[in-house]
């Protein structure tokens, strides 16, 4: 089977799909792997790389595609991609299922078998192939850092002979994957971590990597089956504000990583609690592309607010496109190793297996 991956465009993604790699073991598999030249080229993937372990370059974007069993992609391509496939043909990737929901129809009526990655169920067999979980975790890494760089005072404790300064406060809001890898790297540099989510359940994760949970009076576990949030009841946004609105007095820097599936991101930080926020302070918002979890933020914008920083990137991925595409790779590899029978040289669409049953779009 021919296996191919079209260039991004790159103003917008620089992540890749297949790295040399995982070109490798699929060329191992079974495949003939073929690319765009310089496909890799800007993240230091020469053609060179590629060509010695046997995949092969086509120029020409048209020939690529129309010749290919399976399109891997880091998202839907453009509509003249698109408009290329043909029936029988697979496309993998991050679709974004929700919001190209009438793209996928037409490839759907056009019989192109879609998969896309972001609905893999929460299953054990599953989490070597788990692109949001992989993604999300440099996302709350890199998050910190982004915001720790904005912000104009040291993040640890320092004692000197002129006097102590004291550590950072930092809040995270929402502790689900990315939220917890901003935990964890907010600790490792010295800061003081607080926490809040509605999922009860994250409290103990929160806890064990050193961080303070943040809850309200009778809390209940907002969580879906599939271990998202989901909405909270007025009641409990009420109570939920109040005690953010207090802790927000102490707050240094803000990183926001809720988010609901299919939904446009809560608003938690809202207008009027801006004036608890001490000035200087900084706001990181992984959620700004769904709309943000503050009543200010803006896509690729630094925001200026009663002397608050708010940053929101449309990609923060970009800023770490190799260690990114390394692990999205790696992912879409065991996707394809699971969907892949060897022996008879063709996809096994099983829909009796979970794993596919999830992610192929019907």
């Amino acid at each position: 089977m021919h296996l191919v991956s079209s260039l991004e465009n790159q103003k917008i993604e620089k992540r890749i799909a297949i790295t040399p790699e995982i070109a490798k073991k699929y060329i191992d598999l079974g495949f003939k792997v073929s690319l765009q030249n310089n496909y890799g080229a800007h993240l230091g993937f020469m053609d060179e790389d590629y060509k010695k372990i046997g995949v092969g370059f086509i120029e020409d974007e048209k020939h690529l595609i129309t010749t290919a069993d399976i399109i891997v992609q880091l998202e839907l391509p453009d509509d003249g991609k698109l408009l290329l496939l043909k029936e029988d043909q697979t496309l993998i990737g991050s679709l974004n299922s929700l919001s190209n929901k009438l793209k996928l129809e037409k490839l759907k009526t056009k019989k192109i078998n879609c998969f896309s990655l972001e609905l893999l169920p929460r299953i054990t067999r599953a989490q070597s192939m788990d692109i949001l979980s992989s993604q999300a975790n440099l996302a709350g890494y890199k998050a910190v850092i982004e915001a720790f760089q904005v912000y104009e005072r040291a993040i640890p404790m320092m004692m000197t002979a002129a006097g102590t300064i004291p550590a950072a406060k930092v809040l995270v809001v929402g502790a689900g994957v990315a939220g917890l890898q901003a935990i964890a790297t907010a600790k490792r540099m010295g800061a003081i971590v607080f926490a809040t989510d509605v999922r009860m359940a994250s409290k103990e994760q929160v806890e064990s990597l050193g961080g303070k949970f943040l809850t309200v009076e009778g809390s209940e576990n907002l969580e879906t089956e599939g271990g998202y949030a989901k909405e909270a009841s007025e009641e409990f946004k009420k109570k939920q504000e109040e005690l953010l609105s207090e802790t927000l007095k102490k707050i240094d820097i803000i990183i926001c990583t809720a988010l609901i599936p299919g939904r446009e991101a809560p608003k938690i930080i809202k207008e009027e609690m801006f004036k608890n926020l001490q000035k200087g302070s900084v706001i990181y918002d992984l959620a700004a592309v769904q709309g943000g979890n503050t009543a200010f933020t803006e896509v690729n914008n630094i925001v200026l607010k009663n002397g608050v920083k708010i940053l929101g990137e449309a990609n923060i991925l970009n800023k770490l496109p190799v260690s990114a595409s390394n692990l999205y790779a790696k992912n879409m590899y065991n996707f394809i190793s699971n969907l892949y029978d060897k022996e008879n040289n063709k996809l096994n669409i099983n829909l009796e297996d979970e794993i596919i049953e999830k992610t192929i779009i019907n």
